[in-house]
């Protein structure tokens, strides 16, 4: 078979179950039951995710987990009642008053940490980037899929109900034949946490570590790679892309600007840049077809038609002519109304236990769009374009 082939007809790339709910054959708490949380790694992300449980009906922390006494003082604080707090979360995983577990820890530590929760019989939810390295993303796959629970990839954008009917919209026809994406994440900070004592640094600011981080790429881009994945239903063919150390002279080792492109099938290319010296249009997703675009922020989006869109025009504060539906030159607001993308995933794993339901957002779908953050990685670090390795991919993707 040819390689474009494999990839457009095979399981991983067109298969309609890697994005739509499955009944699944689990035993699991009643809509009448509380779901009842651990939360293990208790620092900005998993921290900043307690008050959205609070807020869930029918979810409740009940155990917290850190390594790092400070982190783990202030993610007690936020729990809306008692919970218990584990320096180590395989103590957290042997408590059975834990229903499941959010898993917001270094990327190097993503898949021993999930892989022992569903060993434990935990449902768990577990932070983007899904995994780290070849080896580690095909053992949670596998685990993942033999296990009796659920597991959720934490690509929050994949429950977004904007994003959703966005890519809803595109498999219609809306925007015509894709040909391309344009993605940028830019921020202006050295994207470094405050360290209390040098001790610390390693743990606190692991992102700076190739050892434990992918850098912008597996933290920022991912989300985007994982759209990309999503709306062409496909792996990229190949990978090209270069980063450097050039602005934060601080000794970090991963790099504080990278550039890709990727080529999936029927010639789509997909850029992603990010940047920590300049914040200049932050974040935004452009996919582009022979009909029109889409735009599209954090919680925004816009739809800009191709030439033959008949405008409204007319009197706009005075000004003969300017567009009526248009934002600012953006193209025409997509007026939705939806919740907090993280809120909305969160949401989405309660009913995904409840239910029985594979996440959309699942052990193959996280996969593919970790698979592409490495061969990613291994472009710019080896400086060569990396092809997908089909054989690899077909034994962890099935």
């Amino acid at each position: 078979m040819k390689r474009r082939e494999f990839i457009v007809k095979s399981g991983l790339a067109s298969s309609a179950a890697l994005y739509a709910p499955t009944v699944l054959g689990y035993g699991t708490p009643s809509a009448n039951e509380t779901i009842n949380v651990g939360v293990i790694g208790t620092g900005d992300r998993g921290g900043g995710l307690i008050p959205f449980i609070n807020e869930i009906p029918n979810m409740r922390v009940v155990a917290c987990s850190d390594i790092i006494p400070f982190r783990l003082s202030s993610g007690l604080s936020k729990v809306e009642g008692k919970a218990k707090g584990y320096e180590d979360y395989r103590k957290l995983l042997e408590d059975k008053n834990v229903d499941a577990v959010l898993v917001a820890t270094p990327f190097s530590t993503h898949s021993q940490i999930v892989t022992d929760a569903l060993k434990a019989g935990k449902h768990v939810y577990g932070e983007k980037t899904m995994a780290k390295g070849y080896d580690g993303i095909k053992s949670l796959v596998h685990t993942a899929e033999n296990s009796g629970t659920i597991f959720q990839a934490g690509h929050q954008y994949h429950s977004s109900r904007l994003y959703t009917n966005i890519v809803d919209e595109i498999k219609k026809g809306k925007i015509g034949k894709i040909t391309a994406f344009e993605c940028q994440w830019n921020r202006n900070n050295n994207w470094r946490r405050p360290v209390p004592d040098p001790k610390w640094e390693r743990m606190i600011n692991w992102r700076m570590y190739r050892e434990f981080s992918g850098g912008l790429l597996a933290e920022l881009c991912s989300h985007q790679l994982d759209f990309a994945n999503w709306v062409l239903g496909s792996m990229p063919e190949k990978v090209m892309g270069i980063g450097g150390i050039d602005y934060w002279k601080d000794g970090r080792e991963t790099f504080d600007n990278i550039h890709l492109i990727y080529s999936y099938p029927d010639g789509v290319r997909a850029s992603f840049t990010c940047l920590t010296s300049n914040a200049m249009g932050d974040y935004k997703v452009k996919v582009m077809g022979d009909k029109g675009a889409y735009i599209l922020d954090y919680v925004q989006a816009w739809y800009y038609p191709e030439g033959s869109f008949e405008k409204e025009i007319g009197e706009v504060d005075g000004v003969s002519g300017a567009t009526m539906n248009w934002d600012q030159g953006r193209g025409i607001p997509v007026n939705f109304d939806h919740e907090d993308p993280s809120k909305q995933a969160l949401i989405d794993f309660r009913d995904n236990i409840v239910n029985n339901t594979l996440p959309i957002s699942n052990a193959k779908t996280g996969a593919m769009a970790a698979l592409c953050v490495q061969m990613g990685l291994d472009a710019m670090y080896g400086n060569t374009i990396v092809e997908t390795d089909l054989k690899m991919v077909n034994e962890i993707l099935g």
